[in-house]
């Protein structure tokens, strides 16, 4: 399998996850990240690809520049990635990142509980049905 750059990989039934996904699409003004949930057949390819075992992940994973980023680290550059203000959050990179995955471990633990949980993974809608890996 080739390498390949900016894919968003999300937990698919995840309402936060979700939410961010939508939040990412309606930001990414390059149209530069893709996506694939953990749960389809490419989400589970590339963590097979990339030696990441499903189990040690709790929430999103960014692909970028053939570097696997994870918690904090990839919500960050992520941001960094997308248009406008959103770039802003990218100086949170000057926290040590033990603190930050502190906070996001906090967060990514309880998004279920505090955000939901859906039965089946979100659907794209024709407008953006190319970007999602399958």
């Amino acid at each position: 399998m080739k390498k390949i750059s900016n894919i968003l990989l999300f937990d698919g039934v995840c309402n936060l996850c979700n939410s961010s996904v939508k939040f990412v699409l309606k930001h990414d003004k390059r149209k530069i990240i893709k996506f694939a949930s953990l749960q389809s057949k490419k989400g589970e390819e590339l963590l097979q690809f990339h030696k990441i075992s499903q189990r040690s992940i709790n929430s999103f994973i960014y692909l970028r520049e053939d570097k696997i980023m994870l918690k904090s680290t990839a919500a960050l550059y992520l941001a960094k990635d997308l248009a406008g203000l959103c770039k802003l959050f990218f100086v949170f990179i000057i926290v040590p990142r033990p603190i930050r995955d502190f906070v996001y471990s906090i967060i990514s633990k309880n998004r279920y509980k505090w955000f939901g949980k859906s039965d089946s993974c979100m659907i794209p809608s024709a407008d953006f049905k190319d970007r999602f890996l399958v």
